[in-house]
């Protein structure tokens, strides 16, 4: 009987081995460290997307801030072309980081009874100025007074010393605006805009429409592209190229468009940011890689066979053989 217990337990003991779950730890790393790499590599979509978001949320309200700020809109509009109208005469010097000249000390706003650059078109205490739209380059942000590197984090900025966005002729107001930053788009697909492309500049309750006919790569040091042109109402917008360079800058100049097309109006909700598909993307690879640890970790099913007429015979003929 002990001879056909050790016959029964080896017959017993390959099964049990065959039915053992397997090692758990390997897959375990292999699917983490796949996780991580995802998300890693998705890390820049998103944070784009929520800065997108952030910003759209500034925009969608800057029309409401914009109605409700004090001096109402007419009387920071009127300020504002009197500020630009000193500006393009030559009369005012307001240059960021400029250190007036003997002969320009007479120049600065106050001479003139205007108010300081900062306080123009002052929506609230934050900087917030206007707000900018290029469709063609996924394009809708908050501008701020300044292009201080702290502004340019928060969207676009105006270039002091260029006319204030409120239209004019011989006025060029220049938008400034990072590009290829990882945690924010800003300006980094300005590079996709052509010729006849249109963008507008929303600024107390009044849009600016302007259409792209000029787009030049200049050194940083050309400043003759940013000049007030004698009758033509101009907006430009500058950035960096080429992309994680940044030796020179992309320049786009548009030309007003008057009157200003009625599909363009104050105060519209904004169409960024686009469907989230890195979200997806990373619930899919998330999904897949608990997929594959499942399937590499689960118990395999252990297969019983009935034992056939002939086994069985020889089964029997064993254990009823006599003892020798």
């Amino acid at each position: 009987m002990a001879k056909h217990a050790q016959q029964a337990s080896a017959s017993v003991r390959p099964r049990s081995q065959a039915g053992a779950r397997p090692s758990r730890l390997l897959p375990a790393i292999a699917a983490l460290l796949m996780f991580a790499g995802a998300t890693i590599f998705l890390y820049p979509f998103a944070a784009q997307w929520i800065n997108q978001y952030k910003q759209a949320k500034i925009v969608d309200a800057y029309s409401k801030i914009a109605a409700d700020a004090r001096p109402p809109e007419e009387q920071q509009l009127e300020e504002a072309k009197k500020y630009n109208s000193m500006l393009a005469s030559g009369n005012l010097v307001d240059i960021a980081g400029h250190v007036p000249t003997i002969r320009e000390q007479g120049k600065a706003p106050e001479t003139y009874g205007i108010k300081p650059y900062e306080q123009q078109l002052a929506v609230d205490n934050t900087g917030l100025m206007a707000r900018i739209k290029v469709p063609s380059a996924d394009v809708d942000l908050p501008v701020y007074h300044g292009t201080s590197d702290e502004t340019l984090l928060q969207g676009a900025g105006h270039l002091q010393g260029t006319a204030l966005p409120v239209g004019g002729a011989g006025t060029r107001t220049v938008i400034t605006g990072h590009r290829g930053l990882a945690s924010a788009t800003m300006f980094t697909y300005l590079d996709r805009v052509k010729k006849g492309d249109e963008f507008t500049i929303e600024v107390f309750g009044q849009v600016l429409a302007y259409r792209v006919f000029d787009i030049k790569i200049v050194d940083p040091q050309d400043t003759a592209t940013i000049k007030a042109v004698p009758g033509k109402d101009l907006a430009t917008l500058i950035t960096c190229t080429p992309l994680g360079i940044n030796t020179q800058r992309i320049v786009i100049t548009g030309e007003r468009i008057i009157p200003t097309p009625a599909s363009d109006k104050a105060g519209q909700t904004s169409d960024l940011p686009h469907f989230p598909w890195w979200l997806v993307t990373w619930l899919g690879i998330a999904l897949l890689l608990g997929f594959f640890y499942w399937l590499l970790t689960r118990r395999p099913a252990v297969k019983h066979y009935a034992p056939g007429p002939v086994r069985q015979l020889k089964t029997l003929a064993r254990v009823h053989r006599p003892a020798s």
